[in-house]
């Protein structure tokens, strides 16, 4: 079967607010082979978020192949660890806790920075492990490294980009920065070209703007592999609330005309492209990502 060149998804198919709003899936649809194999008759492609929280498992990726199309795709966020944010012991494998218990006796988070070599590697190793069967399935279409929003632009964050894609050679690698530095006057341009340079997707964000961490919608297309837009909805007054639920901080529901004026870059951004273009909705309370990206799949179908 042929690529299908412009894939809408949403961010997770799990999340408790969705299955508490019980508007998406039907009645008696409550395992998790069910709601995935009920949520992949309706969109081509879905965003794995529960591996930043903590790492993923194999088992798992061999199960959510066998439970979806063959031409199913998965995107895949990366563990929050590499991206830069706070690391608290429970996210982290039993025994890599306990091989850490004296920085964490003193420590209420680890950071990249502050992770031991060996730990790394382990770490690094045990990611690649658990989303290889979804790679070799040919499911899997991006790594997605969301940054921490206190990663500036600086030559230090070149570096661990850089070692990123090292660490995961022969994955495609998809950058979503959150802080505006990288996108301010001309740092624009070089970011850009720096994603181009390593063969990065760059991440087509829509969000809530005047924020420190919010970055402008900028559209372009950065490697000829992968396009993609993900979308967070326009909730200024949730953006930056500490200690809410994710479900919370992107409660959005955008109307039939946003989702139009959308469409229209997003299939230039596809047309133009020589590989897929996906568009993830990561407004996630409720039934709200679903439902938007049931609209604009509809849109995009009109040709």
């Amino acid at each position: 079967m042929s690529p299908t060149p412009l894939r809408v998804g949403t961010a997770s198919w799990t999340d408790p607010s969705l299955i508490q709003c019980k508007r998406f899936y039907p009645p008696g649809c409550t395992s998790a082979e069910g709601r995935l194999r009920f949520y992949a008759e309706k969109f081509p492609l879905v965003e794995v978020d529960s591996s930043y929280y903590a790492l993923p498992s194999a088992r798992n990726a061999h199960a959510w192949v066998e439970r979806t199309p063959d031409d199913f795709a998965f995107n895949m966020k990366a563990f929050r660890l590499f991206t830069g944010h706070q690391t608290p012991a429970k996210a982290l494998p039993r025994d890599v806790q306990q091989a850490l218990a004296g920085h964490f006796a003193t420590h209420r988070n680890l950071y990249y920075r502050d992770t031991p070599a060996e730990i790394r590697d382990l770490l690094w190793q045990r990611f690649e492990n658990a989303v290889r069967p979804l790679r070799e399935a040919g499911k899997l279409r991006a790594l997605l490294f969301q940054f921490a929003p206190w990663v500036h632009r600086s030559a230090r964050a070149h570096d661990h980009i850089v070692e990123c894609t090292r660490r995961l050679h022969g994955y495609h690698l998809a950058v979503e920065f959150r802080h505006r530095s990288w996108f301010e006057g001309a740092a624009c341009e070089e970011t850009l070209a720096f994603e181009r340079a390593h063969d990065l997707t760059h991440v087509v964000v829509d969000e809530p703007q005047g924020f420190e961490n919010s970055i402008p919608t900028v559209w372009a297309a950065t490697s000829d592999k992968l396009a993609m837009l993900r979308l967070h909805g326009r909730n200024a007054a949730t953006w930056n609330i500490g200690g809410e639920a994710a479900s919370e901080r992107f409660n959005y529901d955008y109307s039939d005309a946003e989702l139009a004026r959308l469409a229209a870059p997003l299939k230039r951004m596809a047309t133009e492209l020589g590989g897929e273009t996906h568009a993830i909705f990561n407004n996630n309370y409720g039934d709200q990502g679903q439902r938007n990206a049931a609209t604009l799949q509809a849109l995009l179908a009109q040709g």
